[in-house]
Parts: structure tokens; C-alpha cells; sequence
């Protein structure tokens, strides 16, 4: 009999897990040949997350549970599940319920039956988005699609299950600033995509503001691209010609006709638009020696307070 792990990143979810718990549960048993469990990844809640995981484990051994010692992100979440995961096939769904447990049976088929690699969702509408987060979304994805080799799609989700050997691949990428959706489209494999709309939240609010999706699309950006530094290296070059190309007219100008005090105004913009490129420019030089930084130091992308999942050496 094949195996199946649920991976569930959670952050406040005291209110959603039950319900999701109960939703999840009665369609994985439906599920024929498949041995299913869980991996719950408590992010550091500052609520009851952590004592309703450990609720459910106690009356179903199916489940399990990572509870990190502070808040590091879902992107450290879905790494450490994936990293103590050990079934054939692997999967990832929020605990709020606005991914569609109903796809699951048909995910399942798509990887064990099908021939495919991955089974992943992606939303086809952004219903109860706001209008500037969803332009700001389209946007992304088609910057991205552009100027890396990641073939990102439009909605994709971190709802998927994958084999085995798929996971083994992602969490051979050692990097510390990670950008999943990027990940699993670099690593490759056959995908079989499964549309649904989106759904609303069974409980709380949303974790992400704008202005984490923004920084997330940023390190999704430099994570997969060197573009932003050729860009800043073009933007440069135009800027140096175009003031050689002025330098010659005022010369010439000048000797022509004499020198004037006509031009201070123009003086005092060229200076201000260069020194915003220039600044721009070291910005974005500074983003990348940053996260190259990060990187150096290798820390860990995460640490563990507690779990009841054992070491693999204890298992054997």
C-alpha cells in the first residue's frame, strides 16, 4: 500500500483546525490503496494552534506535528515538513480550508495512476481580492515568467502532492531565502494542473498584507533572476550616453554662441535623476550581496521546539 503525508503549515489556526481536521479526514479515507497522514507545522502560533495539533494527535496516531520555537515563515514550514516526511507521496495544503480538500481523491489518481509527477492546484479567479493585489499578482507573474527560467503559473498554489522523488529534489536546495513556487517549477517534472476558484477563509484573517506579498514577489524575483542587475547596468549605460550626448551640445553651444546662466534648473534635475539611479542601482546591488549574505552565514531555516515525529534511525 502506497503512503500519503499531508503537510499543513499553520500560524493562528486554532479556530480552522478542527473543522479542517474533520474535512480533510473523511477524504483521505475514502481513498482506496492509500495509507494517509499528517504532518501539522505549528509556525510559532501566538495562539491554542499548538494544543488543538496535539488534541488530534491524541485521538488519531495518524497524526503528526512540528511546533517551531518562533514564527520563521511558511516557506521554513513546508521545508521541515518536507524534510521529516517519509511517505511515497507528499503533499501540501493550508489549514484554512481555502485550498479544496475535494481534489485530493483526483490528485491522488493523477500521481499514483497517471504517470505524473506532481498533482498541483491553481486558482482561476481571485473572487474577494482586492483589484490592487490582484494587478499587482499578474503583474508578478508575468515579470517573472520573463526575466527568469522559471515557468511560473498564473495562481499557482502550494496546494500539491508530489512523489517522492520530487521532494527529495526540492529539499536538496539548501538555500535559505526560499521561494517555493519558484522551487517547484526550476526542479521540473510532470505536472498535471487542477483548477478551482477561490475560496473564502473558514476562520480568521489572512497572515499575508500586502506588503509581505510584496517582499515575497521580490525574493521570488532575485531568488530566479539576475535581471534586475542587468537592468540597473542598462538604465546606467543610457544615462551616461545620454549626458556624454549633453556634454557635446553645451560645448559646442558654447562656442558658438557663448556661455550663459540659461540651464541651472536643468542642471539641478540631471543630477537629481542621476543620483536616484545611481542610488536605485546600489539598491538593487544591495538586495542581492544581502541575501548573499544570508546565505553565508548558514543558519538554519528553522528550529524545532518540539515534535512526536522520531528520527528515522528510531523508526528502523
Amino acid at each position: 500500500m502506497n503512503t500519503l503525508e499531508l503537510i499543513v503549515p499553520c500560524f493562528n489556526e486554532e479556530d480552522s483546525l478542527p473543522q479542517f481536521y474533520k474535512t480533510v479526514a473523511e477524504t483521505v479515507n475514502s481513498l482506496e490503496d492509500i495509507s494517509t497522514s499528517f504532518i501539522f507545522v505549528d509556525d510559532g502560533s501566538g495562539d491554542k494552534t499548538i494544543q488543538v495539533i496535539k488534541q488530534l494527535a491524541q485521538s488519531d496516531n495518524r497524526v503528526k506535528y512540528i511546533s517551531f520555537s518562533r514564527n520563521f515563515g511558511k516557506e521554513a514550514a513546508m521545508l521541515a515538513g518536507m524534510r521529516m516526511s517519509r511517505a511515497d507521496f507528499v503533499g501540501i495544503i493550508d489549514a484554512d480550508l481555502q485550498h479544496s480538500p475535494s481534489l485530493i481523491p483526483d490528485m491522488v489518481n493523477a500521481v499514483s495512476r497517471e504517470g505524473y509527477d506532481i498533482a498541483a492546484a491553481r486558482r482561476t479567479d481571485r473572487t474577494g481580492e482586492a483589484k490592487l493585489k490582484s494587478a499587482f499578482s499578474r503583474g508578478f507573474y508575468k515579470i517573472i515568467n520573463k526575466i527568469s527560467d522559471a515557468n511560473i503559473e498564473d495562481g499557482a498554489q502550494d496546494f500539491r502532492i508530489m512523489k517522492r522523488k520530487v521532494v527529495n529534489a526540492v529539499i536538496s536546495m539548501p538555500e535559505y531565502n526560499r521561494f517555493s513556487k519558484g522551487i517547484f517549477s526550476w526542479v521540473g517534472y510532470k505536472t498535471k494542473w487542477f483548477e478551482h476558484e477561490n475560496q473564502e477563509r473558514f476562520a480568521g484573517s489572512s497572515k499575508w498584507s500586502f506588503w509581505k506579498l510584496f517582499t515575497y514577489a521580490v525574493d521570488g524575483i532575485i531568488g530566479f533572476s539576475t535581471a534586475p542587475l542587468k537592468i540597473s547596468f542598462f538604465v546606467g549605460a543610457v544615462t551616461s550616453f545620454a549626458g556624454f550626448i549633453y556634454a557635446l551640445y553645451t560645448i559646442v553651444k558654447t562656442l558658438c554662441f557663448g556661455s550663459d546662466v540659461k540651464g541651472y534648473p536643468s542642471i539641478i534635475c540631471a543630477v537629481f535623476i542621476i543620483g536616484g539611479l545611481i542610488l536605485i542601482s546600489l539598491g538593487i546591488t544591495g538586495e542581492y550581496i544581502a541575501r548573499t549574505y544570508m546565505e553565508v552565514k548558514n543558519r538554519p531555516n528553522y528550529l524545532i521546539d518540539e515534535t512526536n515525529i522520531l528520527p528515522e534511525e528510531d523508526k528502523k
